[in-house]
């Protein structure tokens, strides 16, 4: 079953991203993969917080010839309008249906400070434009020779105040042909059940993010980025243990059991331990 039909079914959906090589070694992105191999879907991050890496759609093909159903990210802050298209045309020849679409990270917060960054589209016109190619006709209103088809994604962030606008942008993305959202890390289920409350009405599948807090000045840092909010017990529980890494495990454990009983599934990230993965959710069941 693909990604797409589990969507429309009452699983309970796992999903993790891995991020692509800086280079052209793929031997550590082989490794991180096969521990992602039972999962219902994995990401492939584009240029994550604007730091150049290889391709994304490269990736997703490899995935694909080892038998693992990619979810191929596509941000348009490095595209214009001509080459989104084409990105889109050319994941579907290489057999990519799936693909999650968002703004990207503003290159003033990577390493290429210089770069320049593009927004000729904003999502939700991505979003439209994922399903205009579907009926055979470009932006240009050029018919084309076979239509692709897709299975489109978004973020969200529920933690984000004030909620009601992330419900609109949801509500929103959703009317456009948004099938399923995976959203920004959350820490605190209650914040995402109260969030969930005013969305589930439009019937798509969101997956609340799970990452895994892997040391000290890993919180550190995510507590610095815009967005994500920490409670004060999870710090604490970080500050204070004797092995970090194994209590942020077990955190991401406890809060996937939380999330079994209202939510669509989760998105895991492990960002470079992925072998920890499959501990956390053999210890969530």
């Amino acid at each position: 079953m693909k990604f797409k039909e589990k969507l429309k079914s009452d699983k309970f959906l796992i999903t993790a991203e891995l991020y692509p090589p800086k280079g052209v070694d793929t031997s550590s992105f082989f490794r991180r993969a096969a521990c992602l191999s039972g999962l219902d879907a994995v990401n492939v991050t584009d240029n994550q917080r604007a730091s150049m890496r290889a391709g994304s759609l490269a990736m997703s093909k490899i995935l694909i010839d080892h038998a693992i159903e990619p979810i191929l990210q596509l941000t348009v802050r490095d595209r214009n309008r001509i080459a989104l298209q084409s990105e889109l045309l050319s994941a579907n020849i290489l057999g990519v249906e799936n693909v999650l679409i968002l703004g990207g990270d503003h290159p003033s917060l990577g390493e290429n400070r210089e770069a320049k960054a593009v927004y000729d589209l904003d999502t939700l016109q991505l979003i439209k434009t994922a399903r205009l190619l579907e009926t055979g006709v470009d932006l240009a209103g050029k018919k084309l020779r076979g239509n692709p088809k897709f299975c489109v994604g978004a973020v969200v962030n529920p933690s984000a105040q004030p909620s009601d606008l992330q419900a609109l942008m949801l509500e929103k993305k959703a009317k456009a042909g948004t099938e399923f959202f995976q959203t920004q890390a959350i820490f605190d289920a209650e914040i995402y059940k109260n969030f969930f409350d005013k969305v589930k009405h439009l019937k798509v599948k969101i997956l609340p993010g799970i990452i895994l807090i892997k040391s000290l000045e890993f919180m550190q840092f995510l507590q610095s980025l815009s967005g994500i909010n920490i409670p004060i017990e999870t710090q604490d529980r970080i500050n204070f243990a004797s092995n970090p890494l194994a209590e942020g495990i077990k955190i991401c454990s406890e809060m996937i059991k939380k999330f079994r009983s209202f939510a669509d599934g989760v998105h895991i990230m492990a960002i470079g331990t992925e072998e920890y993965i499959p501990e956390i959710i053999k210890n969530s069941l």
